[in-house]
């Protein structure tokens, strides 16, 4: 029996927002059978129409923020989508219960699930989406390739057919070509897709995407077709089409930036489409959707190559999760119009008003190690604070709040970072600001990674393929290379964070206990990063002004010298330092650092009487450093989207630092540590086998992805610890070595 919880988050001043919509809305009240950033997102919408809303839960997500959203919440059963969001029969009893007269399906989950739109049709209640027969059109793919074909859309060479073992695999792709793609019949995200560049590789490609098919889509069939390799770009169209005949596509959005088949950061527009190339995909897509008596928003998704010639390769019938960039750049809301087309409206706009109106990225956030493979990451939230609350140029589209869990049962995003500008560096540099601004504490996050595609000079030039992240990260991620200038302003930021801590310290004095101490102005530090030396000050400027930070070759003693005799040898040079105006704004147990950091060397040759207030104009370069965590000497510092350990000393603690020993790391290499919450798929070893350092030796399933853990040296089996279908916790020992 499904259990239903009425919510009141819905105060008078939101209602009266949305009455003035009231009268046009497409429907009284509906349920959005989904949950997380998507829920909410279709919220949004619904709200701003001034619909009542519905959402379904599992038992996990009875506290989640599109639960809390909704004016009315029903439990759809356990925390398994498996039990919960993907039966069907529980979603329509709460359609029942609610008197909802219309379903979004978001996307995944049942987005796409012809028996699913049919239920509902058929109970009388409109589906969100496209009709059931276009979904089972073009919800598998080798039937929408076919469908294509027929339409005069453009595809990519293969084998139109359902692949039935590993060794017809091996033959057809032998026929075809290498290199190979083995994907997933059903399904999308990624999922049940490999590539493949020998026979070998094909029968473990067939292995591993049929188990992963039939674990999220309950499909295991799979198609073999060519792979484009050679410069391909992934571009797709967006679409929205009625119940009368209209389509328009809405221009395309640029999906090449890509990590084992999933998007990491989307753009729209393409910075290679021309007007040309643009409408003939456009129009290709649009007589797709046609061929199909589409209705609703969908997705053409193609592969174009270094001469702009484009390759069919699936239709999505569902709202993308990367909408956003295309709603920003053309000023349409796509979950407003597909609910106006599953009223029985038309469309709201035509083609010839379809503009591109300056640029969008996204950015998906994810809990997820990026120092690790990108192995997903669980845990509770401690802080959360998105980026851009006054900035209309940002948009975060999320699904969780301070104190949210990240489980091992669903997709690990934690939001879509959306930014637009008038131009593509704009909105490039907007979301630097907002990923640098972004606080998300207690899980990992692939935050630094997304910082680093955006430093990326190829990146930033629009020179993107399918084969960009392994091109320019080919052994993994390692954190950002500071340069000189970047090493220079995590200095000054660290310099200045602890000035304030030590500002703090002598504001407070405790009788008898405690002795307050004289504000530490110019004092000299040891700072240390990544086993680099300075000796740093910081000399604060009267009231607002800027203070100014003096960094010096390590041995070199700032005290020694006066703030004037400081600032004349900056200037001539005389003196191994450099001085910099740094006009900040930090609090002492704050999130965030922000200022800007000017050299003073040119002006101080000029005056060398001059003082740091003469220069709080001379802006060179904005400074956005967090505070992650600290202790008694040092800081975790995010600067360009890496954290940095970094120590800060007296003269006398440095020098004494030496004398102390130094905690050897205890050595791992003979165990193999699951390293995330998940489930045991299959062991690939047995006791008493000869491994190789980098031999695949067990698979493990954790939020719907299956990850191989691979023997850290050279060993001998001595035991394995757990069998295939157990589940495991982070850092449980698997395998051990002789």
């Amino acid at each position: 029996m499904l259990s239903r919880t009425w919510l009141t988050t819905r105060t008078a001043t939101a209602a009266a927002r949305y009455a003035s919509s009231a009268a046009s809305k497409p429907f009284d009240k509906i349920l959005v059978a989904n949950r997380g950033e998507i829920a909410c997102r279709v919220f949004a919408s619904a709200k701003k129409l001034g619909m009542k809303t519905v959402a379904v839960y599992s038992e996990a997500d009875a506290h989640a923020k599109h639960t809390k959203m909704a004016d009315e919440a029903v439990c759809v059963g356990p925390a398994a989508s498996a039990d919960s969001y993907l039966v069907i029969d529980n979603i329509l009893e709460a359609v029942r219960m609610t008197g909802a007269q219309a379903v979004h399906p978001g996307y995944g989950f049942l987005s796409e699930n012809a028996a699913f739109s049919q239920a509902l049709e058929d109970e009388g209640v409109a589906f969100v989406g496209p009709p059931p027969g276009a979904i089972t059109s073009m919800g598998y793919k080798i039937e929408s390739k076919r469908i294509a074909q027929e339409a005069g859309v453009s595809t990519v060479p293969g084998f139109a057919g359902v692949v039935g073992s590993a060794e017809e695999a091996v033959k057809i792709a032998a026929d075809i070509g290498f290199p190979v793609m083995v994907k997933a019949d059903a399904g999308g995200g990624g999922k049940g897709m490999r590539v493949a560049w020998n026979e070998s590789e094909v029968a473990e490609a067939f292995r591993a995407s049929t188990e992963e098919a039939a674990g999220a889509f309950n499909n295991a069939d799979l198609l073999v077709e060519k792979f484009i390799h050679e410069s391909p770009r992934h571009i797709e169209i967006q679409l929205i089409a009625d119940k009368h005949g209209n389509a328009v596509y809405l221009n395309e959005r640029e999906c090449s930036l890509q990590r084992r088949n999933q998007k990491v950061v989307e753009e729209a527009p393409s910075v290679v489409l021309t007007p040309e190339v643009r409408r003939a995909m456009g129009e290709q897509a649009v007589a797709l959707a046609k061929a199909v008596d589409y209705s609703s928003a969908g997705t053409v998704e193609f592969l174009v190559d270094a001469n702009l010639d484009f390759y069919f390769l699936e239709m999505n019938t569902r709202l993308q999760v990367e909408h956003p960039v295309t709603e920003l750049i053309t000023g349409v809301d796509l979950v407003e119009e597909m609910f106006r087309v599953a009223a029985g409206e038309k469309l709201s706009i035509t083609q010839d008003e379809v503009k591109i109106n300056g640029w969008s990225f996204e950015s998906r956030v994810y809990a997820e190690n990026p120092y690790r493979d990108f192995l997903p990451s669980t845990g509770r939230l401690t802080k959360y604070v998105e980026p851009g609350a006054d900035d209309p140029n940002v948009r975060c589209d999320s699904g969780i709040l301070p104190g949210s869990e990240i489980s091992i049962y669903y997709d690990p995003l934690i939001c879509k970072l959306v930014t637009h500008g008038p131009t593509r560096e704009a909105a490039a540099n907007t979301m630097k600001r907002a990923l640098d601004e972004y606080v998300i504490r207690g899980v990992g996050h692939n935050v630094p990674f997304l910082r680093e595609v955006f430093e990326n000079d190829e990146f930033n030039a629009g020179n993107l393929t399918t084969n960009f992240i392994p091109e320019h990260f080919p052994d993994g991620f390692h954190g950002h290379q500071l340069s000189p200038r970047e090493k220079h302003e995590l200095l000054a930021s660290a310099v200045a964070v602890h000035h304030s801590k030590l500002v703090r310290a002598a504001s407070i004095d405790v009788a008898d206990q405690v002795s307050s101490f004289e504000r530490p102005d110019g004092g000299d530090f040891v700072v240390t990063i990544d086993g680099e030396e300075f000796h740093a000050g910081i000399i604060q400027g009267s009231d607002d002004a800027p203070a100014v930070v003096v960094l010096g070759e390590a041995g070199f003693d700032l005290n020694a010298l006066s703030d004037d005799e400081l600032a004349a040898g900056a200037a001539d040079g005389s003196l191994p330092v450099t001085t910099y105006l740094f006009d900040y704004d930090y609090t002492h147990g704050t999130d965030l650092l922000r200022g800007s950091l000017s050299s003073t060397a040119e002006a101080l040759a000029d005056d060398a009487d001059a003082s740091a207030d003469d220069f709080a104009d001379d802006v060179d370069s904005e400074v956005i450093v967090q505070v992650v965590g600290s202790d008694a000497e040092t800081y975790q510092l995010q600067h360009v989207g890496t954290v940095y350990d970094v120590k800060i000393e007296t003269p006398r603690v440095h020098e004494l630092r030496q004398y102390l020993p130094a905690k050897p790391k205890p050595d791992l290499s003979k165990f193999v540590l699951c390293p995330m919450p998940g489930q045991v798929i299959n062991v690939l070893v047995q006791p008493g086998e000869k491994v190789a350092a980098g031999q695949p030796v067990a698979v493990i399933e954790a939020m719907k992805m299956q990850n191989q853990l691979l023997a850290e040296t050279d060993g001998v089996v001595k035991a394995i610890n757990y069998d295939e279908g157990a589940s495991v916790a982070a850092d449980d020992l698997l395998i051990e070595f002789e």
